[in-house]
């Protein structure tokens, strides 16, 4: 059992008590930037634990009778097919996804802005599939000079060719499928068009990462540098922060680098900016939940370690710039970790040396480790799927949880009439036919019953596996990595 570092209780109620806070400083209206996931939170969830994925949503549910959703997708992102690394679907997509998700919590999403709209034909279309699915659409423009040509910007011409979204409630929560979606813009174009109203507005940011008020160098927000490796952002001491109040805070340097020119627009809105700093602007509470900081520290190291070899693998496929190894492999000297950290990773390495072929291995709850190799009719990945389940349910290793009856015919078929060459189930394959084996046969029953003990746990493989295998390990809960290698030399690989 995974130690708990973080009171998720705790974290609902004061989250939610410092953002009607922030409401009351303005009056009226509160935009609230939203960054990151809000509904699975995944990243947090490892380097918090006890932080649960979709603490955030559940936090706006409390206050959900005050509260309304505008999600913002830039036209471009449209026109481009844009699409989310984490989920495999393009942005247009997301933005339906998440409006399901926030309706099924109960949430009313208001409405869609496009952003930098150009009459994209992609963008209109979009539009038009929206509006015939009940949503309003709402479009806003590029602005020249955008963010520093601050007279343009708070004009007529600036914010004032966007359209006006109507809302109703006090607490508008503004985000996105990704960044550089226009939060920020779509929030600050609200308060020009509230002010020419007369309705009393302001403008809050919620951003989980990095934390402001721990170390700049403490594991939680080296990690989030390590996620964010190829944005280019960099957690820094907020210098305005520290200039106005003596006091060190951390944020990263696309907001410090922003400030100045936001708190002029702000200025300009508002009469009188509310803010000294960027951190001001920030409404997170993260800190003041943590309960044991040993245990986020450990968490937080192991996740940089997952984020370098899953940079290595983009790397591999050419996803990333080379040259981002040595950013990310900064940021581990910085935490005082190497890669031969990982036990799970040495172990799934060494047990490839030894048997010639691709290898798993898995690292349980309890600590042990569990490994899989590439036999005729398994994949590594499934048999150390079998093997763990076997040791969780006290199974003897030599007993066959599937008999070689049923796997032989499955095996027969992907070759002899699906086209397939690699006769070897997946994960996916050979959890169905453990799931046909449990319903006659009391000892494979007793493995399967053990899969939800799986969740939580670690896994690494001596090669990179298949979209199908990295589906299965997800929806499972395991933190999965692998060498960044192909298992064979071919040219094409299918992702």
């Amino acid at each position: 059992m995974q130690s708990v570092g973080f009171d998720n209780s705790l974290y609902l109620k004061v989250q939610s008590e410092n953002i009607k806070k922030r409401l009351e400083l303005f009056g009226e209206k509160l935009y609230l930037e939203f960054g990151g996931n809000l509904f699975d939170d995944f990243h947090a969830a490892r380097v918090l634990p006890g932080f649960h994925p979709d603490s955030k949503i559940k936090m706006l549910s409390q206050v959900k009778d005050q509260a309304e959703i505008i999600l913002t997708i830039h036209a471009g992102d449209i026109e481009r097919n844009k699409v989310r690394g984490d989920l495999g679907i393009t942005y247009d997509m997301d933005v339906l996804r998440l409006i399901d998700a926030f309706r099924g919590y109960g949430l009313y999403v208001s409405s869609v802005v496009l952003t930098r709209f150009q009459n994209q034909p992609a963008a209109v279309a979009y539009q038009a599939k929206l509006e015939s699915l009940g949503l309003k659409v709402y479009r806003h423009y590029p602005i020249e000079g955008y963010p520093s040509n601050v007279p343009l910007i708070v004009s007529d011409e600036g914010f004032g060719k966007n359209e006006y979204v109507e809302t109703t409630r006090k607490i508008v929560v503004v985000t996105a499928p990704g960044p550089g979606s226009g939060k920020l813009a779509t929030c600050l174009s609200q308060l020009y068009h509230d002010s020419k109203r007369g309705i009393k507005a302001g403008y809050a940011k919620f951003e989980t990462f990095p934390v402001w008020d721990i170390p700049l160098k403490h594991p939680v927000n080296l990690a989030y540098e390590a996620a964010t490796v190829d944005l280019d952002d960099v957690n820094m001491i907020d210098p305005f922060h520290l200039e106005a109040y003596g006091v060190t805070t951390v944020n990263y340097n696309r907001d410090v680098e922003a400030f100045p020119v936001l708190n002029a627009i702000l200025k300009k809105i508002l009469g009188e900016s509310p803010y000294k700093s960027p951190t001001d602007m920030g409404v997170n509470m993260i800190s003041k939940c943590v309960v044991d900081n040993d245990v986020i520290v450990a968490a937080s190291k192991n996740e940089i370690i997952r984020r370098y070899y899953n940079t290595l693998c983009q790397i591999r496929k050419e996803n990333l710039p080379g040259d981002l190894k040595y950013k990310i492999e900064l940021i581990m000297d910085q935490a005082g970790i190497t890669a031969a950290d990982r036990k799970v990773a040495q172990a799934a390495v060494k047990h490839a040396e030894e048997t010639g072929g691709p290898a798993t291995a898995i690292e349980l709850n309890d600590g042990t480790i569990v490994l899989g190799k590439t036999s005729k009719l398994l994949g590594a990945s499934a048999a150390m799927l079998l093997n763990a389940l076997k040791y969780l349910a006290g199974i003897p290793d030599e007993i066959k949880l599937i008999p070689p009856a049923v796997i032989t015919p499955i095996c027969d078929m992907k070759t002899d009439h699906l086209g397939n060459t690699n006769p070897r189930l997946h994960t996916d394959e050979v959890l169905i036919a453990l799931s046909i084996s449990a319903s006659t046969d009391a000892v494979a029953k007793k493995a399967l019953d053990k899969l939800a003990e799986l969740n939580g746990c670690e896994v690494h493989a001596s090669v990179i596996l298949s979209q199908v295998d990295v589906g299965v390990f997800r929806k499972l809960g395991v933190n999965l990595t692998t060498e960044p290698t192909y298992q064979t030399k071919k040219l094409y690989h299918a992702n």
